[in-house]
């Protein structure tokens, strides 16, 4: 079969390889302070997100990427209340938090207003009104400085950020130093997420960093991954807690606090889904364990852009 006549965009994911996507529209685009940013509709997964040329998120499949980042989190602390999220320019992390029945307060900061603004208008199926939820608060700051300087304590820290690419605005959110400033705001069961890379093979390097980095301020801390088709590789995500291990979870435990504690019905994520996405394959395993950088501010990490 013959590709349509389109025009294209290609998400490169390394110097040598890349996913192309057919334009049917762009929605909008912009320059703002921080980063390009546009929206577009594909072909094949309707509206996205694209920052810096990387593809963010997509109509078809952002539900696995949101439900996968943030359900874990949430329900491996036993009662969630004050939710802080880093960045989530979308939305729709903030909607997957605001699912939870025992969240009283989330407080979203992201560094990019233009994004944020920009999204509430084009991609509202992702926020479906969470920006108005009674329970939500929005700043456009530092989300580091913020919390270095807050006196505020939060149960779970979600980190929905970019790769940290060179001269971008997230690679200081990938460090030793931040992760500590992380854990001193969090309860004492206090838990964090976040996306962490591809977990295919060119992109071990980046994932175990940030695994080991982690692991250096963490006493619990596992990956786990989902196959986000719209990337077109699997992709990785970090669960770290200063108590409980979201791996001993049985799939009855999972899908009952499910029906007890979240609004709604899921598409992706439940029980099955949350074990098979921490049973990582033996050469990733590998990687995470034997990689031994730790990310710092005066050494950081930067993925291809």
């Amino acid at each position: 079969m013959e590709p349509k006549s389109y025009k294209w965009f290609n998400d490169y994911l390394s110097p040598d390889e890349g996913h192309s996507h057919g334009i049917k529209d762009i929605l909008y685009s912009k320059q703002t302070k921080y980063q390009q940013m546009e929206i577009m509709s594909l072909g094949s997964y309707g509206r996205c997100l694209v920052l810096d040329g990387k593809m963010q998120s997509s109509e078809r499949d952002e539900f696995i990427y949101h439900e996968i980042l943030v359900h874990p989190a949430l329900l491996t602390h036993p009662n969630p209340k004050n939710i802080f999220i880093v960045g989530g320019g979308e939305g729709a992390t903030l909607r997957e938090v605001l699912r939870h029945k025992s969240v009283e307060h989330v407080l979203m900061v992201d560094i990019d207003q233009e994004v944020v603004e920009a999204c509430k208008k084009h991609l509202p199926e992702w926020h479906q009104g969470s920006f108005d939820d009674k329970r939500t608060e929005l700043k456009f700051l530092d989300a580091r400085k913020y919390l270095e300087e807050t006196d505020k304590i939060y149960d779970v820290i979600i980190i929905d950020i970019s790769e940290p690419v060179e001269e971008g605005p997230a690679y200081l959110l990938y460090t030793k130093e931040f992760y500590n400033i992380v854990n001193n705001k969090l309860s004492p069961e206090g838990t964090i997420s976040l996306q962490a890379g591809t977990t295919a093979v060119h992109g071990l390097l980046c994932l175990s960093s940030v695994y080991q980095t982690i692991k250096s301020v963490f006493p619990v801390v596992h990956a786990h991954e989902a196959y986000i088709p719209s990337f077109g590789l699997p992709w990785g995500f970090i669960t770290a807690s200063k108590k409980n291990d979201p791996k001993k979870f049985t799939i009855d435990k999972i899908d009952n606090d499910i029906k007890k504690r979240i609004k709604g019905t899921l598409k992706y994520y439940d029980g099955e889904a949350h074990l098979s996405s921490f049973h990582l394959a033996k050469h990733i395993r590998k990687s995470l364990e034997e990689y031994d950088k730790v990310i710092e501010d005066n050494a950081p990490i930067f993925t291809y852009h």
